[in-house]
């Protein structure tokens, strides 16, 4: 439900707009300042979706193969987030295809690793991405707390 303006007090719309000014720490307080040191390129694939957000998480500190990325996912969203392999593997190859992750060696890979298992790593410009969609929901975040919606 979308509210209209009219329907909100003037004196209500200001006090809300202070507050999410305020609700921003200061160095946030000019939207360029948070986009400043982030590739322009990374906008064209904002917002992404909770599951590809996902993806790129468990791709921002290891090189894992397609079933640890199954079950990192799993984990970190507390099993809210319900991917399964043929998914995982569509999203995958558009990270791939979009450039934003890269097949790799893996870390893991030793004698006793399976040689069909494929290892995935974030390329600068998907760390770029999932940078600037952090930011974006860190955000929103801040602004419904703001306005109460969340708790702080």
């Amino acid at each position: 439900n979308h509210i209209s303006a009219s329907l909100i007090p003037t004196q209500r719309i200001h006090t809300i707009r202070t507050q999410l000014a305020d609700a921003r720490p200061r160095s946030q307080n000019d939207d360029t300042s948070m986009k400043r040191d982030l590739d322009p390129q990374a906008d064209r694939f904002i917002p992404l979706k909770p599951v590809v957000f996902g993806i790129m998480m468990s791709l921002a500190e290891q090189e894992p193969h397609g079933y640890a990325i199954l079950h990192d996912v799993r984990t970190r969203s507390e099993g809210r987030l319900k991917l399964e392999t043929g998914p995982l593997y569509r999203h995958l190859k558009r990270l791939l295809d979009d450039r934003l992750v890269e097949e790799t060696e893996g870390a893991e890979r030793g004698e006793s690793s399976d040689p069909r298992r494929r290892y995935y790593a974030l390329t600068e410009l998907g760390r770029s991405v999932l940078a600037t969609e952090g930011q974006r929901l860190a955000q929103a975040v801040q602004h419904a707390q703001a306005l109460g919606a969340i708790p702080t």
